[in-house]
C-alpha cells in the first residue's frame, strides 16, 4: 500500500520565474559552509590547543584531539539519512530551515568559547556535534528543494552546481582554517556565523515547501538500531587507536571491543528489521540490481582508500616536510594547506567534464580509468621520498585529484541511473550514507597502519637520536617508548615534544645540542624513515581498495550510450541510459508526478 501524499501548498512556479535561482544559491551556500566546516578544523587543531592552553599530547587528552576531529563526522554519517526521511515527511524547506537555525547557533557557541583547558575541549566537541545535527538536516534536504524548484531540463545542472559546492568545501575548509586559524583560533568558527545569519534569514524568508509531502510512518526501530549500531563501530574505530596497557593501539581493548562486535551486531538486527518492516529506513531489496550494488560497492571502497588521504597528506607537510625546508610550526598549517591545492584543481577540472561526457560515453570506463589512475598516484605516493621533490609531489596529488574526479560524477550517475524509477532517492540516501561512514572508517584505518609502521622502528631510531646528542642514556631510553600515536599526533599538529619530553634535562645539555633537539629539523628528521614505513603500509592498502573500487566498476551494468535502456542481469529493470544523476531525477519526478525526495519510500517496497 502506498503512503499518502499530501498536496502541496504551492509549487515553483507559484513563487516567480526566480524562486529557482534563490533556491540554487541559498542551498549551495548552506551546502559550502557545511563542508568547509567538516575540514576547517583539521588544519586548525595546532592553535585551538594552544588557545586552550591543553596539551594534546598527554595521554588523557588524546580522545578530545580525535573527537575535535571526527565528532562532526560521525554525526553527519549517522544521522543524513533520518534526516531527508523527515524533510519528506514534514516538509524540506522546514527542515533545512532548522539545520541552517541549529548550525549558525552552534557557530556562535563555538566562536564565543571562554572555558580554557579540558573544560574548553569538552565545550567545542559538545557544539561541534550540535553543528553536525545542523549540517545533516542542510546536506540530507538541499538536493531535494533543487529537484523540487528546478524544471526537468535544468535539475542536473542545479544538482551538479550544488555537489561541486559540497565537495570543494571540503577542500576550501583546509585553505581557509589555514589562513584563519594563525591569526585567532576563534575565527574559524566565527567566519561561519554571518553566513549562517543570512542564509538562515534568506531561507526562512525566500524558501517555500513545494514538493509533495508524504504521510508516512517513521521507520523507528530502524533509525534507532542504525544510529545506535553505526555510532558504536565508529566510536569503536576512534578508541581503537589510541594506546591501550602496553600495546601501541587499543583494538584489544574490552571497550573497543564491546563497542565493535556490540555495533555490529546491532547492525544486523538493523539489516533483518528493514527486511521486515512496511516503510524502512533503506530498503535492501535495491542491491538485487547489479549496478547499484557493485556500483556503491566501488564507491565505498573508493572513499575508503582516499578518505584518510588528506589526514596524511597534513601530517607529512606539517609534521615533516615543511620543517625542514625551514617553515615554523605555526606557519605550516597555511603552507599545508596551500600546497595541496593541486589535488583540489585536479578534481574541479574533471569532476564536471567526466559527468558529461559519461552522459554520453557511458560511465564504466570513465570510473575504472578514474580509480587505476588513483591506485598510480598512491602508488607514486609510496615511491616518492619523505623529503621529496614539491614539483612531484604536486603532480602527483594533481593526477590524484583528476583521477577522483573521473570516478566520483560517472560513479553517482551509474547508480542513480541503475535504479527503478520509485526508488531513485531512497538509493542516492543510502549511497551517502555508505560514504560518509567510510570516510570515518577510512582515517581509522589509516590512522592504525600509520601507527604500526611508526612503532616498528621508532623506539630504536629516537632512542639513537637522543644519544647521539647527549641525552642520558636512561632518559634516552624513557623518551624513546613514547606511544607512537602520541607522537603521529606531534607530526600532525606540527608539534616538536621533545622540548616537552627533555623538559629540565635541557639545561644540562650542552648548547650546540640543546640547539639542535629544539630546532625545526631534528624530529622531523628523526621520524622521517619510520614515517615511510607507516606511509607505505596506509598507501598500500589504498591502492588495494582502489583496484577493488575499479574492478566492482566494470562489473556495473553496461550501457549504451544514447538513450538507449539496457536491462539489468540480477533484477531484470528496465533502466534509463544516457542522462546524468540530476536528469534522471527530474525524469522519473516528471512520469510519476512527485519530486525525487518523495521516492525515497513510495513504492520501493517489495509487494507494492
Amino acid at each position: 500500500m502506498t503512503p499518502a501524499l499530501a498536496a502541496p501548498a504551492s509549487t515553483a512556479d507559484d513563487h516567480g520565474p526566480h524562486y529557482k535561482w534563490i533556491a540554487l544559491s541559498n542551498t549551495t551556500l548552506g551546502m559550502l559552509i557545511a563542508t568547509i566546516n567538516s575540514s576547517i578544523v583539521l588544519i586548525a587543531l595546532p592553535d585551538i590547543f594552544r588557545g586552550i592552553h591543553l596539551n594534546p599530547l598527554e595521554p588523557q587528552n588524546t580522545s578530545y584531539l580525535l573527537w575535535m576531529m571526527m565528532g562532526f563526522l560521525v554525526v553527519t554519517a549517522v544521522l543524513v539519512v533520518s534526516f531527508g526521511r523527515l524533510g519528506d515527511m514534514f516538509g524540506r524547506a522546514r527542515m533545512y530551515n532548522m539545520g541552517f537555525l541549529i548550525f549558525t547557533i552552534s557557530s556562535i557557541f563555538l566562536a564565543v568559547t571562554w572555558f580554557d583547558g579540558s573544560a574548553a575541549a569538552i565545550w567545542l566537541i559538545f557544539w561541534r556535534v550540535i553543528q553536525g545535527i545542523g549540517g545533516a538536516f542542510l546536506m540530507a534536504n538541499s538536493s531535494a528543494i533543487l529537484t523540487d524548484a528546478f524544471p526537468t531540463e535544468q535539475r542536473g545542472l542545479a544538482l551538479g552546481i550544488n555537489g561541486v559546492a559540497a565537495i570543494a568545501g571540503s577542500f576550501l575548509g583546509l585553505l581557509v582554517g589555514g589562513v584563519l586559524a594563525p591569526i585567532h583560533w576563534h575565527l574559524i568558527f566565527l567566519v561561519s556565523v554571518p553566513f549562517g545569519v543570512l542564509g538562515t534569514i534568506w531561507a526562512y524568508l525566500k524558501l517555500k515547501d513545494t514538493g509533495i509531502r508524504k504521510h508516512a510512518a517513521m521507520d523507528w526501530w530502524g533509525n534507532v538500531t542504525f544510529a545506535v549500531g553505526l555510532v558504536a563501530v565508529l566510536v569503536g574505530i576512534t578508541y581503537g587507536i589510541q594506546p591501550y596497557g602496553d600495546s601501541a593501539m587499543g583494538w584489544t581493548s574490552p571497550m573497543v571491543l564491546s563497542c565493535l562486535i556490540g555495533g555490529g551486531l546491532v547492525l544486523a538486527a538493523f539489516v533483518l528489521i528493514e527486511t521486515k518492516i512496511a516503510e524502512p529506513l533503506f530498503d535492501l531489496h535495491l542491491f538485487a540490481n547489479r549496478s547499484f550494488t557493485f556500483g556503491n560497492i566501488a564507491n565505498l571502497t573508493a572513499s575508503i582508500g582516499r578518505g584518510g588521504l588528506q589526514f596524511i597528506l597534513i601530517i607529512w607537510l606539517q609534521g615533516i616536510w615543511l620543517p625542514q625546508h625551514g617553515y615554523t610550526f605555526e606557519k605550516t598549517p597555511l603552507w599545508a594547506a596551500i600546497y595541496m591545492v593541486p589535488m583540489t584543481v585536479g578534481f574541479l577540472l574533471t569532476a564536471p567534464v567526466s559527468g558529461a561526457l559519461s552522459d554520453r560515453m557511458g560511465t564504466k570506463w570513465f570510473t575504472t580509468t578514474g580509480m587505476v589512475l588513483t591506485a598510480g598516484t598512491f602508488a607514486a605516493l609510496v615511491a616518492l621520498p619523505v623529503d621529496f621533490s614539491y614539483p612531484a609531489f604536486a603532480i602527483i596529488l594533481l593526477l590524484n585529484g583528476i583521477g577522483m574526479g573521473l570516478f566520483s560524477s560517472p560513479n553517482r550517475a551509474e547508480v542513480m541511473n541503475s535504479l527503478p524509477v520509485d526508488a531513485r532517492g531512497s538509493g542516492s540516501g543510502m549511497m551517502t550514507t555508505f560514504q560518509n561512514a567510510a570516510m570515518v572508517l577510512s582515517i581509522g584505518l589509516f590512522f592504525s597502519l600509520m601507527i604500526s609502521g611508526l612503532a616498528t622502528h621508532l623506539p630504536d631510531t629516537m632512542q639513537s637520536g637522543l644519544l647521539a646528542n647527549g641525552v642520558p642514556a636512561a632518559d634516552a631510553a624513557q623518551i624513546a617508548q613514547l606511544p607512537a600515536v602520541a607522537v603521529l599526533f606531534a607530526a600532525f599538529l606540527g608539534y616538536n615534544p621533545i622540548e616537552m619530553l627533555l623538559g629540565d634535562q635541557l639545561t644540562g645539555l650542552p648548547d650546540a645540542s640543546r640547539e639542535t633537539l629544539t630546532g625545526l629539523d631534528f624530529f622531523p628528521h628523526l621520524i622521517s624513515s619510520p614515517f615511510a614505513d607507516g606511509l607505505s603500509a596506509a598507501f598500500t592498502f589504498a591502492i588495494v581498495c582502489c583496484v577493488i573500487g575499479a574492478v566492482a566498476s566494470l562489473f556495473t551494468n553496461p550501457r549504451r550510450p544514447g538513450g538507449s535502456e539496457s536491462v539489468d542481469t540480477m533484477s531484470a529493470t528496465p533502466q534509463r541510459n544516457g542522462e546524468s544523476a540530476g536528469a534522471s531525477l527530474a525524469a522519473v519526478a516528471a512520469e510519476s508526478g512527485e519530486s525525487p525526495a518523495d521516492l525515497v519510500d513510495a513504492d520501493s517496497r517489495p509487494g507494492t
